[in-house]
């Protein structure tokens, strides 16, 4: 399921990263690699904040769509 499917509190395993190359080039150099755990801290305004390696990161909604857990 797409990341964006979680809910705020809600921890995962990354499984499959898609989209575009470029996409998913950008997505990993953020630190979303397959067998990463990530955490959503909130969704708003289309935004979705997660927690990743130590770090948070917004990213948009669909850019958190191509990212399956």
């Amino acid at each position: 399921m797409p990341l964006t499917l979680l809910q705020a509190g809600q921890s995962s395993i990354i499984t499959r990263i898609g989209g575009k190359p470029e996409t998913r080039q950008f997505l990993e150099n953020l630190g979303f690699v397959v067998g990463t755990p990530v955490t959503v801290i909130n969704q708003n305004g289309g935004n979705v904040i997660c927690a990743i390696r130590d770090t948070r990161v917004a990213i948009s909604k669909q850019m958190a769509s191509k990212i399956f857990v």
